[in-house]
């Protein structure tokens, strides 16, 4: 019986941990004719609100970590320029700006939107993804009155829709973009790290960037 419930509980874990992945891709696109390019200086560049800002730094440093792993020279818009360096200038400018920099391509990560969600824990934690497993009558009786009768509790969990898009600075158009739905538990360290991994991991399966020679 105890053998079987420790079985039940680790299952619950089990399922836990599969769950923890944050994000997920829900679409991509290239352009058409697009060949794979070895640029040499790529900046990241998150746009978010202001009071998101804790966010913006990690999801730019993580992709940024990502491609230098990938063998990209990269480096984050708030740590170069700082938050507000675009804010009054025109797009002639930046773009001068940006390639005076040596910058010939630029991500873009934008928080399109967010969302709240609650859900409901059930109180019992003896429940198996796949049901209730017990070899006793009286087991499988005990294990579900207190499913049914011990009290659970809400959590609440934000979900957010990612755009990222990456622009080619010398033909100023738009070469890939991706969207993404993320949940967060209080951690915009894990979100960025995951967001940054899978989407470097899903340009080079598009074949719009490759390891640099």
């Amino acid at each position: 019986m105890k053998t079987i419930k420790r079985l039940g509980f680790i299952l619950v874990l089990t399922a836990m941990a599969i769950g923890c992945n944050t994000s997920k891709i829900t679409s991509s696109w290239k352009a058409e004719n697009t060949t794979l390019q070895k640029y040499n200086r790529i900046l990241v560049l998150c746009l978010t609100r202001e009071a998101d800002r804790r966010i913006q730094e990690n999801m730019e440093n993580h992709l940024v970590g990502d491609l230098k792993d990938l063998g990209y020279t990269a480096i984050s818009s708030l740590g170069e320029y700082g938050p507000k360096t675009f804010e009054q200038m025109d797009e002639t400018t930046a773009i001068a700006k940006l390639k005076n920099s040596g910058i010939d391509a630029v991500i873009t990560i934008v928080l399109l939107d967010k969302k709240k969600e609650r859900k409901y824990i059930p109180g019992n934690i003896y429940a198996t993804p796949y049901g209730y497993y017990f070899s006793s009558l009286w087991g499988y009786r005990t294990t579900l009155y207190h499913r049914i009768y011990e009290p659970g509790y809400y959590v609440t969990n934000t979900k957010f829709f990612w755009e990222s898009n990456l622009y080619d600075m010398s033909t100023q158009k738009l070469v890939y973009s991706v969207q993404t739905q993320s949940f967060d538990s209080d951690n915009s360290e894990s979100m960025g790290h995951e967001y940054g991994r899978k989407i470097v991991k899903n340009m080079v399966k598009q074949q719009v960037l490759k390891n640099p020679e």
